[in-house]
C-alpha cells in the first residue's frame, strides 16, 4: 500500500475517499472503508496550549571565588529546574543592588544567588525581584548530586512535588518562606520546557533551628521514596523587606557566624594546648625537686600503746644492810688454788 505523499510546501495531499451507495439513490460521503485505514498523520498539540500564564523564571547564577562544589550544586538546580536561566558570575566589588537589574535585563522575577566569602564560607540569597521580600541563608553540609552516587533517578524536566515541615505553618517567618520557597522552586504549570509528570519530591525540614533540604524519587510500584540529592541544610540569617536589602522583617538569635564559630574552635584547641604545657611543667619541677632524707622511721608510733600509771613512792629512810652472799675465802682456799695452779690444772 502506498504511503500518503506531501505536496512541495510541506502541505500534505489529502487521499482519496471511496463512495458509498445507499438504496435510496444517495450516495454517502467521506465514508472510508474498514479494509484501508486511515492514512491521515496527526500531530499532538504543545502541552502548554497557550495556558501558561504563571511565568516564572528563576536566576541561578553566583559570585566570584566558589568552589567546585558549588558549581555543581548550581548546575543540579538548573538541572531540576526547567524554568531556571543562567548567566555569568557576578564581580566582587559590586553592590548587590547590581543583581536586581540583572534580574531585570534576563527578563527574571526570582534569583538564587550564591555569594562567596573566604573562600570557605557560602551563603545564598533567594529573593522576590524586584519589590522583595528576601532571605539570607549560610549553606552547610552541602553535598552534590553526583558525589552521593545514589541510585535513584528521575526525568528531566519534570514537575516536582514540594513537602513542607508542619512547623512551616506555626511562626510567621517560616511561613513566609514557605511562600517563597513555593514560588521559586516549584515547576510552572504548562511550562514550554517541562514535562507532564511528576516523579520526585523536594522536602524541607526544621530541624535544630534549621532547614534542611532533600530531594527523593517516587518508585512507582509500591510509592516509595528514594534519595536521589542534592542535600544541604540552610541556616537562616535575616530576611528583609525588599530585594537584596531593606529595612530587616526577622533575625535569627540563634545565627552563629561562621568566623566566631572557627574563633571558638581555635580558643578551645589553644585552652588545650595550654593545659598540655603546665601538665608538663609541673611534672618537670617535680622531678628536679630534691627529695630530703628521712631519718626518723614514720611507722614507729603505730605500735606505741599507752601504759599504766605506776604509784611512785619516795623512802625517806636508808634501807636495812642486807648479809652477802659471797663466801669469804680461808687461808687454805688459797693454797689449794697455787698448788693446782703449778700443776697446771684449774
Amino acid at each position: 500500500m502506498a504511503a500518503a505523499k506531501r505536496k512541495r510546501g510541506g502541505a500534505q495531499a489529502t487521499p482519496k475517499k471511496k463512495v458509498k451507495f445507499v438504496e435510496n439513490g444517495e450516495k454517502e460521503k467521506n465514508v472510508t472503508t474498514k479494509q484501508e485505514p486511515s492514512k491521515e498523520i496527526t500531530v499532538p498539540p504543545p502541552v502548554s496550549l497557550g495556558k501558561w500564564k504563571n511565568k516564572e523564571r528563576v536566576l541561578v547564577f553566583s559570585s566570584r571565588g566558589i568552589n567546585f562544589r558549588t558549581r555543581h550544586l548550581m548546575q543540579d538546580l538548573k538541572t531540576m529546574m526547567p524554568h531556571s536561566k543562567a548567566d555569568n558570575k557576578m564581580d566582587r566589588k559590586d553592590k548587590l543592588f547590581v543583581v536586581n537589574e540583572v534580574c531585570e535585563i534576563k527578563n527574571c522575577n526570582k534569583c538564587i544567588f550564591f555569594e562567596a566569602k573566604k573562600k570557605k564560607d557560602l551563603y545564598m540569597w533567594i529573593s522576590n525581584v524586584p519589590h522583595g521580600p528576601s532571605a539570607k541563608f549560610l549553606v552547610q553540609n552541602l553535598h552534590t548530586l553526583a558525589e552521593l552516587k545514589m541510585t535513584g533517578n528521575c526525568l528531566k524536566g519534570s514537575r516536582p512535588l514540594l513537602s513542607f515541615d508542619p512547623k512551616f505553618d506555626t511562626e510567621p517567618h517560616y511561613a513566609l518562606l514557605k511562600e517563597l520557597f513555593i514560588q521559586t522552586f516549584s515547576t510552572p504549570q504548562y511550562h514550554p520546557r517541562s514535562q507532564p509528570f511528576v516523579d520526585h519530591v523536594f522536602t524541607f525540614t526544621i530541624a535544630d533551628n534549621r532547614i534542611w533540604f532533600r530531594n527523593y524519587q517516587i518508585i512507582e510500584e509500591d510509592a516509595s521514596l528514594v534519595e536521589i540529592g542534592p542535600r544541604f541544610v540552610l541556616n537562616l540569617i535575616k530576611i528583609f523587606h525588599g530585594s537584596f536589602g531593606g529595612p530587616t522583617l526577622y533575625e535569627n538569635p540563634h545565627f552563629q557566624s561562621p568566623n566566631a564559630y572557627r574563633r571558638l574552635v581555635r580558643l578551645s584547641m589553644s585552652a588545650k594546648q595550654k593545659e598540655r604545657q603546665m601538665v608538663k611543667q609541673i611534672r618537670l619541677e617535680k622531678r628536679s625537686e630534691t627529695k630530703e632524707v628521712q631519718t626518723k622511721d614514720v611507722t614507729d608510733d603505730v605500735f606505741i600503746t599507752p601504759a599504766e600509771e605506776k604509784l611512785v613512792t619516795v623512802e625517806l629512810e636508808a634501807p636495812a644492810p642486807q648479809p652477802s652472799k659471797k663466801k669469804k675465802k680461808t687461808l687454805s682456799d688459797l693454797k689449794k688454788r697455787t698448788l693446782l695452779k703449778r700443776k697446771g690444772i684449774r
